[in-house]
């Protein structure tokens, strides 16, 4: 199995992304390159580039958000490092061959039509990975 390409982003939990974002564009001098909603992980997502990766500001959208309980648990700051990869689906496959634990066994929808799925953060440390697999057009 080939080594991933790159990091695609590092995820940064934060109560508001209207608060947070003058720090990384102002202070930073990042490029905003948009926000949205996944709706499938309740939260807010908000893309700054950094070379040829992205930072990845996450707001939680109700209390009940991964992000919110993680917030909560261990207040904000990084939340994950994502990794891109080529297949998803088979990389998620052969790490369970392996038996790395995986909180996603098979991959979901996430932002900018990205297929993702997560590691345990108990395979690497407590680090929590994502694999990210971005349609042709945004790779």
């Amino acid at each position: 199995m080939n080594a991933p390409n790159k990091i695609a982003h590092i995820g940064i939990a934060v109560k508001s992304l209207e608060q947070a974002l003058p720090f990384y564009t102002n202070h930073l001098g990042l490029s905003l390159i948009g926000t949205e909603e996944v709706e499938s992980e309740q939260v807010k997502v908000a893309f700054l580039e950094i070379g040829e990766s992205r930072i990845e500001l996450l707001e939680p959208l109700s209390d009940q958000s991964p992000i919110a309980k993680f917030i909560e648990k261990r207040g904000e700051g990084i939340h994950h490092i994502a990794l891109d990869v080529n297949d998803v689906k088979e990389r998620l496959i052969h790490l369970k061959e392996q038996g790395v634990p995986l909180i996603h066994e098979v991959p979901k929808e996430g932002a900018h039509h990205a297929q993702i799925g997560f590691l345990h953060p108990k395979a690497a440390g407590g680090v929590l990975y994502e694999l990210c697999q971005y349609p042709q057009e945004d790779s």
